[in-house]
């Protein structure tokens, strides 16, 4: 395998969403001949939200332990590189931009711990583990509660402050951003930049390589 071919597999996601593929250039496709859709980070995040609701639906409804597993593997791709890319991208404009932002991005930050600790559990365990389901379900509701808060109050706030053009470019930057953070959840780790940066580029290549061994919902035949 060539270095090129070898680079743009490991930089390549489990799962394109058709959402995000529309709207956002990611690295598992070339270069676009034509600019992407304009589309604003608030929209971008509540769909990064919607996709993690439905992978946490499809594990518990999975038939086989071998789905189980893809979907676990895909909800922990999507949730690690989500809440990074919040954490590098969106909370520091945050920080900015709003009066309280400082207050409301150190609460997400804290959330977001919560929700890293128990996600590297889950990442760990296997379907048959009588942790499995109340490991995930204690995640979820501790992730639907920040999504809640989120959507309802801190995504509206920085909206208003930031005006649409800076939205988008936002959005563009937490698209490009989540090509290379890590996919695995790593607690331990600086949750921001720009030591967040730093260690995340260093465990990027580790997680993607483990991605390359590692079972999605659309590598089934």
């Amino acid at each position: 395998m060539s270095l090129s071919s070898f680079s743009k597999t490991l930089f390549r996601g489990p799962q394109s969403s058709n959402f995000f593929s529309k709207t956002v250039q990611t690295a598992r496709r070339g270069f676009r001949t034509t600019a992407p859709a304009a589309i604003r980070v608030s929209e971008l995040i509540k769909n990064d939200h919607r996709e993690l609701k439905d992978a946490y639906h499809q594990i518990l409804g999975a038939k086989t332990n071998d789905d189980r597993v893809r979907w676990q593997n895909q909800f922990t791709w999507e949730l690690a590189r989500h809440s990074i890319g919040e954490e590098l991208v969106v909370y520091p404009q945050m920080e900015l931009k709003l009066d309280n932002g400082k207050a409301m991005a150190e609460h997400d930050r804290e959330e977001h711990q919560i929700v890293k600790e128990l996600l590297y559990t889950f990442q760990g365990l296997q379907p048959d583990d009588t942790e499995f389901i109340p490991t995930l379900q204690s995640l979820w509701a501790n992730l639907e509660q920040h999504i809640n808060e989120e959507e309802s109050q801190d995504l509206p706030a920085l909206e208003h402050a930031i005006g649409e053009s800076a939205s988008e470019s936002m959005a563009r930057s937490f698209g490009r951003t989540k090509n290379f953070i890590p996919t695995r959840s790593h607690p331990a780790a600086p949750d921001r930049p720009p030591y967040e940066t730093v260690v995340g580029l260093m465990s990027a290549p580790i997680d993607r390589l483990g991605d390359m061994l590692r079972k999605f919902p659309d590598q089934k035949a």
